[in-house]
């Protein structure tokens, strides 16, 4: 998905997967099954029929950012998904020709702000394709992170420093595992800012 047209969804990456039959979990069922549901698939599966069923899963939003080069980088992303709690593991998809890509690479850490629904002109802004780098988080109230110096966004929900821990190449994204080092939570978390069939929305 174009940044322009909202936060990056992983390229859409994470398609939806059916339950496999295992005769040998359940051997009363018939392993033809397997089969007769492999030559039910369509044929015509395309990227905009996938665009179109992955956009009814709704997420909420966030914002990446990161360090490198001397300048603050930062991306609106919704393809944000916890992997585990011990160790605490968080992971990203980052389009790999998008600059925040090269830049997650370099530094190694970065951070993760959860939006409320007051912050989508943020969400906006940070997914508007050809926007400058320079000075891009100046309107935007932030503060750097205690472990890391990546910019977090003061009026978030809650934000996470992560230390990357593993990159994995996945088509035409990456897979950008980190442990969290830090976070903290709004006391009183407002209205989530969600992303569902391509729009932004709230969520009470």
């Amino acid at each position: 998905m174009s940044p322009d047209a909202g936060p990056d969804t992983g390229a859409d990456v994470g398609a939806a997967v059916d339950p496999v039959v295992d005769p040998d979990v359940n051997p009363d069922i018939d392993p033809d099954i397997d089969r007769a549901v492999d030559r039910a698939v369509d044929p015509a599966v395309d990227r905009d029929r996938y665009r179109l069923a992955i956009g009814r899963f709704a997420t909420g939003v966030t914002v990446l950012t990161t360090f490198a080069g001397g300048n603050d980088h930062a991306m609106t992303a919704n393809a944000v998904t916890s992997v585990s709690m011990d160790p605490l593991l968080l992971l990203v998809c980052v389009e790999v020709d998008a600059r925040f890509h090269d830049a997650i690479s370099d530094s190694g850490v970065w951070g993760v702000s959860v939006l409320s629904a007051a912050q989508r002109p943020v969400a906006e802004w940070l997914s508007t394709q050809g926007r400058p780098l320079h000075g891009q988080l100046d309107r935007i109230p932030h503060r750097r992170g205690e472990v890391t110096g990546v910019a977090l966004l003061t009026e978030a929900m809650a934000a996470m420093e992560c230390r990357t821990t593993d990159m994995h190449p996945a088509g035409d994204h990456s897979i950008v595992v980190g442990e969290v080092v830090s976070l903290w939570s709004a006391e009183h978390p407002a209205d989530a800012l969600v992303y569902y069939r391509s729009r932004y929305g709230a969520l009470r």
